[in-house]
């Protein structure tokens, strides 16, 4: 299995399946990985549970990770991310429906490298996901 160089965490799965959608306009197959579950990506992250077989060191570029999940929340999850110092430095973009200062603050707070709102449209998530995907995968150096 080819390791994704985007993870994609929403449990909305419309949210998720248009996402994913967006991004493959862009990314090559198998480049993104789309889960639903807040614990189950760290369960990926961290080669636990079902994915205790992986090299956890193989992580991908960039995760993409909704605000409001559950059983854990978004912020919840980049804790966990910021936490380990295997993923202390894995760029995480939030991706979330709030437009609540607090909640972008609170985001950064917890280390989060960027905070993009989710689009209106499709033509817009599409724009967007291009952007972040092309930033974070080929250009920033990490």
């Amino acid at each position: 299995m080819k390791e994704p160089a985007v993870l994609v965490v929403d449990d909305n799965t419309d949210h998720l399946e248009l996402t994913e959608l967006a991004l493959s306009e862009c990314c090559e197959a198998g480049e993104v990985l789309a889960l639903a579950d807040s614990q189950e990506a760290l369960d990926f992250l961290f080669a636990q549970g079902r994915y205790a077989g992986r090299a956890s060191r193989r992580l991908p570029r960039l995760v993409i990770l909704d605000m409001k999940l559950l059983p854990l929340s978004g912020l919840q999850v980049l804790r966990a991310i910021r936490t380990d110092p295997r993923t202390a430095r894995l760029p995480v973009v939030m991706h979330s429906s709030s437009i609540e200062k607090t909640d972008i603050a609170a985001c950064y707070a917890a280390g989060a490298n960027s905070y993009i709102g989710k689009a209106s449209n499709y033509d817009e998530l599409c724009r967007r996901m291009r952007q972040v995907y092309e930033f974070w995968v080929l250009v920033n150096e990490g």
